[in-house]
């Protein structure tokens, strides 16, 4: 059944050796709700594909087996780029589409950490860890498979600071703890690491009876936060600024469905945010990027979000916070920043 009329989703990867850790008595809940949004049924949601954030995405697709790329409620997550020996954590990584797709961009000395409750699909993606691992000519597995869930990482001994770039693809919409899992992600992204992650959200706050309609919930829209209190939960975990990458209003055209959610309306996002010390609003401190042209993929020009877009030598006025974005973390590699947040000129106009 197609719900939504008009989407694009985001495609790219997950995925191998399955380590579980005792399920703690907390998470009993989220245990539950899992295996009823999760249990086999009729695939609902979009089943696009987006633009891939990652320049290299179609050629890796071709190295993932058919059977990882097909596998039901096989999720996958928007890959950013510049991802070579960084350490990935694909949460809801499904059969392993985005975490094979990872491994192949980290490189061999990278590692790539994918999580899922659902044995199904791990066991499609660890059937194939071998056979990919071959493909991308590794002498050893650069990527592990855990089963957990996404609101407690800490029980499976994934480390404070241990990671640099989180993915996910929806995964946060179906979860009951949407604050634990954010803050589970904030806890092991290393200082200057990234969240990049799918979403729905919407433009007010839903009933929470909606939790109780097949469709809704699996397509991720019953669980969809206002918007509103998606931006106080981070900033309540000291992330004062998050940027959207792609932001597309969803149809949904199925009737019951629509009568359902009533006037209620929807976006589709690609977020990236980063584990950095931001300021609430953009500020002015005079500062000025340059991006050199060096990020493998983008020789011309450099995409942080949907409204700025770095253009190769070109000096570019920024705010402090998208200064930091770009010089406070894996990216600062690739620009040169002149002047520091030292001196303050007033707010600054990212619009």
């Amino acid at each position: 059944m197609l719900l939504f009329g008009k989407f694009v989703g985001p495609h790219l990867f997950k995925g191998g050796g399955t380590r579980m850790a005792k399920e703690p008595q907390k998470l009993k809940k989220s245990t539950l709700y899992y295996e009823k949004v999760l249990r086999d049924g009729e695939i609902v949601g979009c089943g696009c594909r987006s633009e891939f954030l990652h320049p290299d995405m179609e050629e890796v697709l071709d190295l993932i087996d058919p059977e990882i790329l097909s596998a039901p409620f096989g999720s996958a997550s928007p890959l950013p780029p510049d991802l070579e020996g960084c350490v990935v954590l694909d949460l809801g990584c499904g059969s392993g589409q985005s975490a094979f797709a990872a491994s192949r961009l980290v490189g061999s000395k990278g590692k790539v950490i994918g999580l899922d409750m659902r044995d199904s699909l791990l066991a499609i993606a660890n059937k194939h860890l071998a056979g990919q691992m071959k493909k991308f000519r590794y002498k050893k597995p650069n990527v592990e498979f855990l089963k957990g869930f996404p609101e407690d990482l800490k029980s499976l001994g994934i480390k404070d600071n241990s990671v640099d770039v989180v993915i996910t693809n929806e995964i946060i919409n179906l979860s009951p703890d949407k604050k634990a899992v954010f803050a589970e992600i904030f806890r092991v992204l290393k200082p200057g690491g990234e969240l990049c992650f799918s979403t729905i959200l919407a433009d007010r706050r839903l009933p929470a009876a909606l939790i109780e309609v097949p469709p809704l919930a699996l397509a991720g829209v019953a669980g969809a936060l206002y918007s509103e209190d998606f931006r106080r939960l981070l900033r309540d975990l000291g992330c004062n600024d998050y940027r959207n990458y792609l932001k597309k209003q969803l149809t949904i055209s199925e009737p019951e469905a629509a009568a359902k959610v009533g006037l209620a309306a929807f976006t589709y996002r690609i977020v990236r945010t980063f584990k950095l010390n931001l300021e609430d609003i953009c500020e002015d401190y005079g500062q000025v990027a340059v991006y050199k042209g060096t990020m493998p993929g983008f020789p011309h020009a450099f995409p942080l979000d949907d409204h700025h877009l770095f253009i190769t030598d070109k000096p570019m006025l920024v705010c402090g916070n998208s200064g930091a974005m770009v010089e406070d973390t894996r990216f600062g590699k690739h620009f040169i920043i002149t002047g520091t947040r030292t001196v303050h000129y007033g707010s600054f106009d990212c619009s």
